[in-house]
């Protein structure tokens, strides 16, 4: 799937707002030799130790984004200095939608406050979410109070695979009230003043739930 001559994004995988470009330079089975990387914010050459984790992506053929886990392996010159990545294979590599945020089901545990006490807070969690918006719970008592383009602060705990925990703080607007499946009160929202590296941590935490998804869907089909 990834090309030689392919741009290639890296992003730390410790939380870090910070982007590296790259391009790869070769493809070999079980990995991706690139190009030193170049920080974006300074223009500088990053040289990365061996172990250090990110998460890859790149515009396939297809003009598609696509992303990936991988790992610093070593470096090696043949004959250009190069980096060498690990690539888990394209059974591990998930395509990104950017025109709209890629929604995913999670339960991720949150708050819900009024922007001006119209109701009191109440804590919940999440139906699914996306880097742009969530659906949530609400308690029966709390239904009636809330209603379409109403504004709410929310608090979110993303649990991400590495034990870490990330708390997002945004404000988001109320885009409809229904009722799921189960007959419970839902609220779908749309995040109106996301910090950037908030939204960073949110497509991360999307992209590992698909990860979880398509891996337990392989282990099903086997």
């Amino acid at each position: 799937m990834i090309k030689i001559g392919d741009s290639i994004r890296l992003e730390p995988s410790d939380g870090s707002a910070r982007q590296y470009r790259s391009k790869a330079l070769a493809v070999a089975d079980g990995a991706v030799h690139i190009s030193y990387p170049i920080d974006e914010q300074s223009g500088k050459t990053v040289y990365l130790l061996n172990g250090m984790q990110f998460k890859a992506t790149f515009v396939g053929q297809d003009g598609g984004l696509y992303m990936f886990d991988t790992e610093v392996k070593g470096k090696i010159r043949d004959p250009l200095p190069m980096v060498v990545l690990a690539y888990p294979g394209e059974e591990y590599v998930v395509r990104i939608q950017r025109r709209r945020y890629v929604r995913v089901k999670a339960n991720v545990d949150a708050a819900v406050h009024p922007s001006d006490s119209e109701f009191a807070p109440f804590v919940t969690m999440t139906v699914d979410i996306s880097a742009g918006g969530a659906a949530l719970l609400v308690p029966p008592a709390h239904a009636p109070l809330l209603r379409p383009g109403m504004a709410v602060e929310l608090w979110l705990v993303l649990a991400m695979r590495s034990g870490e925990y990330h708390y997002v703080q945004t404000k988001a607007s109320i885009v409809r009230m229904a009722d799921d499946e189960r007959g419970m009160a839902k609220m779908s929202v749309e995040f109106t003043d996301l910090a950037p590296q908030d939204r960073v941590r949110l497509i991360r935490y999307s992209f590992e739930r698909q990860l979880e998804e398509r891996k337990w869907e392989n282990e099903q089909n086997k």
